[in-house]
């Protein structure tokens, strides 16, 4: 209890502080490049991509400052027929097509990267999915605000959209606690997460990540590696506004979440020693407090190990419940239930982190 209560202090505390700046109608003075691989996503291209060549980011003279770059890794859908209808309406649309017996530079989803940048006429990326929505017409402005000033890196929100089932609120509740733990520890001066389906970076950074010995060793993973290769105390910002999101549905099975719950986590031999030192003690500190818990109601002093409990609740659930408002995820009276499910996760999961490495991107 003491080791969690210690993680609360240090790290989650900075939720409270964490700025919430949100940028609109400002003219943009350096364009970008948005960069979407799609392997047959024709249907979720047809719904999200006019969101996303809608941005409002342009110059004083009202002409756009971005282009979208959509990358079709051998696909076998309509994913072409698709992106050529779009590209008769958005004039700042491009698709970069990679045939399926195409060599290949870089493992899975990075060589549809690599071709993404090569193709990019910017020095500022932004990157996203197929089957994510911007929150709205300035996600591109907030993103990439932290660039302007500077940064070299940023990190944003991936929310999953609202649905009815436990698995639902489950996927958001495990979403918001990750952002909580990468937010923090990047407010710390260690950062080492950030999620691909919103995150930006200069094109500096993703060369000198994509240079790197460790680039090639998963098909996936390109963001966590990206931050765990290149990202600083100094050069890394998160941005969280409600203005910079993205949302996706979430998987509709256990069986669907835990496979791509594996692919994700599969990265996680790759951080730092110290991030992973860090990450394992938390989990193990937080699954040994509930299983010595309820070990002990059984055996001790009931009144004792409610008190200590409580003490740690106290510190744990308003920190979870200030995140909760914040993100806009509604899932206050779920917190103690998922808390307490945590504990299977980190059992369940952390073969993947330690030993597997996923074959596919998709």
């Amino acid at each position: 209890m003491l080791v969690q209560c210690a993680y609360a202090i240090y790290f989650f505390r900075r939720i409270f502080s964490l700025p919430t700046p949100v940028e609109k109608n400002k003219t943009a003075a350096t364009p970008v490049s948005i960069i979407i691989c799609a392997k047959n996503e024709a249907q979720n291209l047809r719904e999200n991509l006019p969101s996303i060549l809608s941005q409002i980011y342009m110059n004083e003279a009202g002409k756009s400052m971005y282009e979208v770059i959509v990358v079709n890794d051998g696909s076998t859908d309509d994913t072409a027929a698709v992106l050529q209808q779009l590209e008769q309406q958005y004039d700042n649309l491009w698709d970069v097509v990679v045939s399926q017996g195409e060599p290949k530079a870089h493992p899975g989803k990075k060589n549809a990267l690599s071709h993404g940048i090569t193709y990019s006429s910017h020095k500022w990326f932004l990157f996203t999915d197929a089957d994510c929505v911007p929150s709205g017409n300035y996600w591109l402005q907030n993103m990439v605000a932290p660039l302007e000033k500077g940064k070299k890196i940023v990190t944003g929100y991936g929310k999953y959209r609202h649905a009815a089932g436990l698995l639902n609120a489950w996927t958001r509740w495990e979403t918001m606690h990750t952002f909580l733990q990468y937010s923090t520890y990047a407010l710390a001066g260690k950062p080492y997460m950030a999620v691909g389906r919103n995150m930006a970076c200069t094109k500096d950074v993703f060369l000198k990540a994509q240079a790197s010995e460790v680039w090639n060793n998963l098909p996936s993973g390109d963001d966590d590696l990206l931050m765990s290769i290149a990202a600083t105390a100094r050069n890394t910002a998160v941005v969280y506004n409600r203005e910079a999101y993205t949302s996706t549905a979430s998987k509709q099975t256990w069986k669907a979440w835990l496979q791509q719950k594996q692919r994700h986590m599969s990265t996680g031999k790759y951080y730092k020693s110290d991030i992973k030192n860090l990450l394992g003690l938390y989990g193990l500190s937080h699954a040994i407090m509930w299983l010595l818990f309820f070990a002990l109601l059984a055996m001790g002093d009931w009144r004792l190990l409610l008190m200590l409990m409580a003490i740690r609740c106290a510190v744990y659930w308003p920190i979870m419940a200030v995140t909760s408002c914040k993100l806009g995820e509604k899932l206050l009276f779920s917190l103690p239930f998922f808390d307490l499910g945590y504990m299977l996760y980190n059992f369940v999961l952390a073969p993947y982190i330690i030993f597997k490495n996923k074959k596919q991107w998709t």
